[in-house]
């Protein structure tokens, strides 16, 4: 390779190793015609480019030259900055999109959990202010319906008769709706109704272990619990709200 396919940039101190090519993916930009020396502002020392502005934001630009697509952390706030930073080097098509800052920001996603206890069987209801998210959770629930051959719904081995898949149901695209536990009214053997939410393959009739790993898989996907409330004593209806901050996808020029 020679010297002029690998180009050393120090920006404000921080040390950029990248291909020529990349810099001059924007052949109008000042990085491009930094290559033939027609910018007095990047000064050549000792075989790098030096130029005195920000390193640390520079980062997302190089990203944004590789990739032609701008993805930036769920907790960045210096947009108008890293404008700034990108009018400077005259990448205007960068600059645009971070004048889409409404679109790049996270959005803030909330998902409710409604679960009762009646009788021997569990009531479960989600709510979510992202149809996807909601859509993703229905996927990964299935609920199975068999005989149990014990008397006890909190017996762990389910019946040896093939368990039957049912469908979730779904009252509108922002909430899923299941059940499990013991059906008395079904007469002896008893009908009972199995939950499986994957990636986990155990089939759980008890509805307070469903409860667990429902929540456990909500945390594990990056939720937080931030209240639990009884709304109902006499339904004995428990309330858990979670919230997360989905990123967006990264815009592409």
């Amino acid at each position: 390779m020679s010297n002029r396919e690998v180009v050393v940039l120090s920006v404000g101190g921080v040390r950029f190793v990248t291909r020529a090519s990349t810099l001059q993916r924007f052949p109008e930009s000042r990085l491009a015609r930094m290559l033939n020396d027609d910018d007095q502002e990047f000064k050549l020392v000792n075989g790098e480019f030096f130029v005195d502005r920000d390193g640390t934001l520079f980062s997302y630009i190089m990203d944004f030259l590789r990739t032609l697509q701008l993805s930036l952390p769920t907790d960045f706030s210096d947009y108008q900055r890293l404008q700034r930073e990108a009018e400077f080097y005259e990448l205007y098509p960068l600059a645009d999109l971070l004048s889409q800052e409404h679109l790049l920001k996270p959005r803030l996603e909330i998902l409710e959990v409604r679960f009762s206890l009646h009788k021997m069987q569990a009531f479960f209801r989600i709510f979510g202010s992202c149809s996807t998210t909601v859509e993703t959770l229905a996927e990964q629930i299935t609920v199975f319906t068999g005989q149990q051959s014990g008397q006890s719904w909190n017996s762990p081995f389910p019946s040896q008769k093939p368990l039957v898949p049912l469908p979730l149901e779904r009252p509108s695209h922002h909430d899923l709706v299941f059940r499990c536990g013991t059906d008395y009214s079904a007469g002896n053997p008893f009908v009972a109704r199995f939950v499986s939410i994957k990636p986990d393959n155990r089939k759980l009739i008890n509805g307070t272990n469903v409860l667990g790993l429902l929540l456990d898989t909500l945390l594990k996907d990056g939720f937080r619990l931030i209240s639990t409330r009884t709304v109902s004593s006499e339904e004995k209806v428990e309330c858990y709200s979670f919230e997360r901050k989905k990123k967006p996808a990264g815009l592409n020029v």
